[in-house]
């Protein structure tokens, strides 16, 4: 199939290895943003196979994981509600609340239905007019779109029972967060390329020239990893801090200006707390005053929560890049994928459920166990 082959190609890929090892010179930190590009890094061993000088630190780029405990927690009290439709998609179900996870509300009688599309929630609102359906809407700029459209959706075909848990974010201004941390090593940022096929490219080179970093952005198999860190490294190299499209056959400068119309008709920037991290400025979304009273947290007033992390989850740090999963001294213990005590741990794009997948335990492979793209 195009794309699956094509961009996993062995030969390709000790090719653009070679290219990296006689670039480098010295030691260079680069960040991948997306959860995705982590799991396309852990599970094919290229941070294992790149030369020693180049280390890439896993960024917050999982929509899930970053969905502070506070959201998650209304949305647990929302979906035990017994007027309620809770929708989601499947991997929030297991991401653990301060004492329990939408699997455990649904075996206490909460009607909560994995979706694969907010419209297939919107589609159960109309089947359900006495009850109320609520979507859980979390995501970068990718998922956005989607859920916006369908709020304008039910406002247009007035189904009054459906409404929307926000907890949309913003990649730009986590970067700037990141680099703005008196702990930060990132010299170079690998952007995500589906965020930047929505809203194009615009708000990367002032970071880049603020910053003085490189911003390379890039797809998500292998090959396309590979390409994005040889511009990356070659960027650092000659110390530029420019920003470069090595995913052109998915995202333009301008990106999708019909998504971003609907963004800005439905949502209203805000400042977004990120689990494990903090409160980030302007680095979310909210439904604007247009589409308030399709406000979920409007809706069901639910306030006065207590919330509470496990004290021996690290998974913030994680989030941070401040150190890899395996140096949490509960990965693999007492968390786990059945077990898990934070969100990384069972996301599909969180760091330590990569680790954990792929067995990344800590030790890296012999010479002759490591291979180009297996």
């Amino acid at each position: 199939m195009k794309y699956l082959d094509e961009f996993q190609d062995p030969g390709l890929a000790r090719r653009l290895l070679d290219e990296i090892r006689a670039t480098v010179t010295r030691p260079w930190a680069l960040m991948e943003v997306c959860g995705g590009q982590t799991h396309t890094i852990i599970r094919h061993g290229i941070d294992q196979l790149l030369p020693d000088k180049v280390e890439l630190i896993h960024g917050p780029g999982c929509p899930v994981c970053v969905t502070p405990l506070e959201v998650i927690d209304k949305a647990l009290e929302i979906a035990a509600r017994p007027d309620v439709i809770f929708c989601s998609f499947g991997d929030m179900l297991r991401v653990p609340g301060s004492d329990r996870d939408l699997f455990q509300v649904r075996s206490h009688g909460g009607d909560v239905r994995v979706v694969y599309s907010p419209l297939d929630a919107l589609k159960i609102a109309q089947q359900n007019p006495h009850r109320q359906v609520v979507f859980f809407g979390i995501g970068f700029e990718t998922t956005a779109p989607p859920n916006a459209m369908t709020v304008h959706q039910a406002r247009k075909l007035g189904i009054p029972n459906f409404s929307l848990l926000v907890s949309h974010v913003r990649v730009p201004p986590a970067i700037e967060a990141i680099m703005q941390s008196p702990s930060c090593r990132v010299q170079a940022f690998l952007a995500a390329g589906h965020v930047c096929s929505v809203m194009g490219m615009r708000e990367y080179p002032e970071l880049a020239e603020r910053f003085r970093v490189p911003i390379v952005v890039t797809g998500f198999e292998p090959l396309d990893i590979l390409e994005g860190i040889r511009r990356t490294v070659r960027q650092l190299e000659r110390g530029e801090h420019t920003v470069e499209n090595a995913y052109p056959r998915a995202v333009r400068p301008e990106g999708n200006p019909a998504a971003q119309a609907m963004l800005a008709d439905v949502f209203e920037v805000t400042d977004r707390a990120w689990r494990g991290i903090g409160t980030i400025p302007a680095s979310g979304w909210r439904l604007s005053e247009r589409y308030r009273d399709y406000d979920a947290e409007y809706r069901f007033s639910v306030e006065g929560l207590t919330t509470r992390e496990p004290a021996a989850c690290r998974s913030g740090e994680v989030l941070q890049g401040l150190i890899k999963p395996h140096e949490c001294e509960a990965f693999g213990t007492t968390c786990t994928p059945r077990t898990p005590l934070g969100a990384t741990m069972v996301s599909s794009e969180g760091a330590c459920a990569a680790y954990y997948l792929y067995r990344r335990l800590g030790t890296p492979p012999t010479p002759q166990e490591a291979s180009p793209v297996a």
